[in-house]
């Protein structure tokens, strides 16, 4: 009979260490949520598309004359100071027209035309 308890008690060790080394394993951690893209807005988009022209042309936007919404992007008006003159009043801007894709990068800009500061939008 005490042969019996000794199997026994060999095999409660062995269930022991089965069992111990399952629990001790670490629960594998969920998979996180991809983050979902941020909605870009106008101001956003208008701030972008003035730093990539300033890149691409070297030239500073003065102002963002008009952001619109589009099926692929935005369409951005800046103005542009093309030339600095002395005074000021006399400086040379330009119109400038900015396509951007929904992601806020820079698809294509394009002058529309240059005029002195003192002139304004009247001709």
């Amino acid at each position: 009979m005490s042969d019996d308890l000794e199997d026994e008690d060999e095999d409660a060790e062995f269930e022991d260490e089965d069992e111990a080394e399952f629990e001790d394993e670490p629960e594998p951690e969920p998979e996180p949520e991809p983050a979902r893209p941020k909605k870009l807005t106008a101001r956003v988009i208008a701030r972008m598309a003035a730093e990539q022209v300033m890149e691409m042309t070297s030239k500073e936007s003065e102002s963002v004359t008009s952001v619109k919404k589009s099926e692929d992007g935005w369409l951005v008006g800046l103005e542009v100071v093309e030339s600095r003159r002395i005074p000021d009043s006399t400086d040379l801007l330009a119109s400038y027209e900015v396509e951007m894709d929904a992601d806020g990068d820079l698809v294509s800009y394009r002058r529309l035309k240059r005029y002195n500061r003192g002139r304004g939008d009247d001709e």
